[in-house]
């Protein structure tokens, strides 16, 4: 499993240690990463996914699993988020119809 949000696509980074005596020694930035159950409204189903902290509240702030999927870039999703997406914009073109 890699160190990578499965909604938002943020990964590892690298950079360098500085030392006072300005020695440099490589590093890692990890993100924030957490196990979550989302609810998805339009399957009416829960789903597990492994997102960043960051990528939860911006999950929140646009109304939900369903919204934030139907605005996310399918780039920056994984390929089990590009799945869901795809699955619920059929369910809701299902429910229009």
């Amino acid at each position: 499993m890699s160190r990578m949000c499965e909604l938002t696509g943020k990964a590892v980074l690298t950079g360098n240690n500085v030392s006072h005596a300005n020695n440099k020694t490589k590093r890692r930035f990890l993100p924030n990463l957490v196990n979550v159950t989302l609810i998805s409204e339009a399957l009416n189903q829960n789903v597990r996914l492994r997102i960043s902290a960051n990528a939860l509240r911006s999950v929140e702030h646009r109304g939900g699993l369903d919204a934030f999927l139907a605005k996310a870039d399918a780039a920056e999703l994984s390929q089990r988020a590009r799945l869901l997406k795809k699955q619920i914009a059929k369910k809701v073109a299902e429910q229009a119809a």
